[in-house]
């Protein structure tokens, strides 16, 4: 990792910068395997499932003999566990209900707000070097509380035409309408464009490898929604000395395992802890079975020592990472004057990985900065909001002149009209 010790605001900026990939290579590909699904549907996405996922696959949906056969498979603790998760995601996600409210703007113009739920969405869940069957539960709870009519899932089979047991009983348990077998590219072509077997959807949601956020976004530009752009993941913690290093080191390095290109980043304003931190890291890290990936990850990580408090929370504003932990004598104060991440722990003892798997809150979030714009998945996510508005005779007696004022300075004399009209009638 990278140290930088009381940076000069002006360098903040630059040390703050994201790693950053040559895609330019890329994108020409994207668009060619999203015209081949378009225009060949299922045929294409066999093709390309036995290219790049080295799987023959005859059937893309799952069938009900292979959900109960994924039940059998799965450990019955681990079942447990993502029940209780799926309870506690639930939970929380049901609190965010829109409660609508009807105004009176001015006597006899009342106006109103409706939830109405995305009706197709299509949620797509990596399945290679980790198979992250917790998406699944991030991203079907809120849509199902949401009241989706057809939810979708694509994800890539192994090289047998399988997928991965837990994310079968995570979907099957969490009321996902169909599941397909197939990943990357094609996946988010046929769930854009719809093919023989896959539905098209309104909205895409769902992470992945920097193909498929490029599928994403080119695919948003004309035929569906997606839920935000993303990036690799990252977190940054803010630590005096009463963390513990031992604590911060297990956190960096649960987000530099997720990837080589993911970020981590230390901000304190402890020297000594710094030092600890660094030791901690480096004995922790020779156990983790991703050893290679976290290393790659920590090589453009950072450590940033601040001299106050007040420069760390300017630092990590300017920042927006991802996933925010607190570690300091006043973790809430200091939380109360985060503006920009995408979620915050707060706390030594509440670590990353519990919005990760099963405290609740949702683990699909903006990186890459965004979390300066954009919000994690919500049941908002899921919705959208319809305007109403109700205008009584008496209603357009007040109201009426202003918009024929109004109408009339835009030169729109037919708007104008339309309210001239109501007010003689």
């Amino acid at each position: 990792m990278q140290i930088y010790r009381y940076p000069d605001p002006d360098t903040w900026s630059e040390i703050t910068k994201r790693p950053v990939s040559d895609i330019s290579n890329k994108e020409e590909i994207v668009r060619e395997v999203l015209q081949n699904v378009r225009q060949k549907g299922d045929k294409a996405l066999k093709e390309y499932t036995l290219k790049f996922d080295h799987a023959d696959v005859e059937n893309l949906l799952v069938s009900n003999e292979e959900l109960q056969e994924a039940s059998s498979l799965v450990d019955p603790e681990l079942k447990s566990a993502i029940k209780t998760a799926a309870e506690n995601i639930r939970t929380f996600h049901e609190a965010q209900r829109f409660n609508p409210t009807v105004i009176e703007t001015m006597p006899g113009v009342k106006c109103w707000q409706k939830q109405v739920a995305i009706e197709k969405v299509g949620l797509y869940i990596p399945g290679g070097s980790a198979p992250l069957f917790s998406t699944v539960l991030m991203l079907s709870i809120p849509a199902v509380i949401a009241g989706c009519k057809e939810i979708s899932l694509c994800t890539p089979p192994d090289k047998n035409g399988k997928i991965h047991p837990a994310i079968l009983y995570s979907a099957n348990l969490c009321g996902v309408t169909k599941i397909f077998k197939v990943g990357g590219i094609q996946a988010i072509g046929a769930m854009a464009y719809g093919t023989e077997s896959i539905p098209k959807a309104d909205k895409i949601f769902g992470p992945g490898n920097s193909w498929v956020m490029m599928a994403k976004q080119q695919v948003s530009l004309s035929e569906c929604a997606i839920d935000m752009p993303a990036g690799p993941s990252e977190v940054a913690v803010l630590a005096d000395d009463t963390a513990n290093p031992e604590f911060i080191a297990a956190d960096l390095l649960s987000q530099a395992e997720h990837g080589p290109d993911s970020q981590v980043i230390l901000i304190t304003t402890g020297e000594e802890l710094s030092t600890k931190t660094m030791a901690a890291i480096d004995r922790q890290v020779k156990q983790l079975p991703r050893l290679k990936t976290a290393l790659k990850a920590l090589e453009h990580s950072r450590v940033i020592v601040m001299k106050d408090k007040e420069e760390m929370i300017k630092i990590v504003n300017l920042y927006a990472p991802e996933h925010l932990i607190i570690s300091t004598a006043d973790a809430a104060g200091i939380a109360g004057k985060v503006r920009n991440a995408g979620s915050v722990f707060i706390g030594n003892y509440t670590p990353e990985s519990a919005g990760d798997y099963a405290s609740g809150t949702n683990h699909t979030l903006p990186t890459s900065g965004w979390a300066r714009s954009y919000s994690g998945i919500n049941l908002d996510s899921f919705c959208k909001k319809i305007t109403f508005q109700e205008i009584t005779k008496e209603g357009i007696q007040k109201l009426g002149p202003i918009i024929e004022k109004m109408a009339e300075a835009e030169q729109l004399f037919a708007h104008k009209n339309a309210a001239t009209i109501r007010i003689k009638n």
